[in-house]
C-alpha cells in the first residue's frame, strides 16, 4: 500500500518544522518541549488503551519511557544537583515502572497516575522560563 504524495509531503513539512523548532530552540524550551511530548504521548497511550489498540499502545507507552529515560533522567547531574535532582531522577524512574505495568496490565489507571505526576513538574517547569538550575538542564 502506498501513501498519498500530499500525505508523505505533510509528514516531511511536520518533521521539518519540528526539526526547526528544536534547532531554533534554547535548554529550557527543550525541555518544555518535552514535557509537551510526554503528555502528547501519554493521552495517545491512554486513548490507544480505550480503543483497544494494543500495537499503538505499546508504541506510545514504548515512547513515553523512552523521553523519561533520555530526556529526563539521563541529563540530570546528581552532583550538582543534590537532593532535587536525586528526588526528580527517583520520581522519573518510578514513572517508568509504572508505565511498563501499565503496560503490561493494560491498565488507563496508571497512565493517568503518571500523567497526574508529570503534570506540577512540567507546569513548574514552564513557569520558571529558563531561570532553573543548571542541572535541570539538557546537555
Amino acid at each position: 500500500m502506498f501513501t498519498s504524495v500530499s500525505a508523505r509531503s505533510a509528514s516531511a513539512y511536520k518533521r521539518a518544522s519540528v526539526d526547526a523548532s528544536v534547532e531554533m530552540a534554547n535548554p529550557h524550551q527543550l525541555v518544555t518541549m518535552l514535557f509537551e511530548a510526554l503528555q502528547r504521548t501519554l493521552g495517545a497511550a491512554s486513548a490507544a488503551m480505550a480503543a483497544g489498540d494494543v500495537s499503538a499502545k505499546c508504541n506510545h507507552i514504548s515512547s513515553a519511557i523512552r523521553i523519561l529515560d533520555e530526556g529526563f533522567i539521563a541529563p540530570l547531574d546528581l552532583a550538582k544537583g543534590g537532593e532535587l535532582a536525586a528526588n526528580l531522577k527517583n520520581l522519573y524512574e518510578y514513572c517508568v515502572r509504572r508505565l511498563a505495568l501499565a503496560n503490561a496490565k493494560n491498565d488507563p489507571s496508571i497512565v493517568e497516575e503518571v500523567k497526574q505526576l508529570i503534570a506540577p513538574i512540567a507546569s513548574g517547569w514552564k513557569q520558571i522560563d529558563g531561570q532553573g538550575p543548571a542541572y535541570l538542564k539538557p546537555v
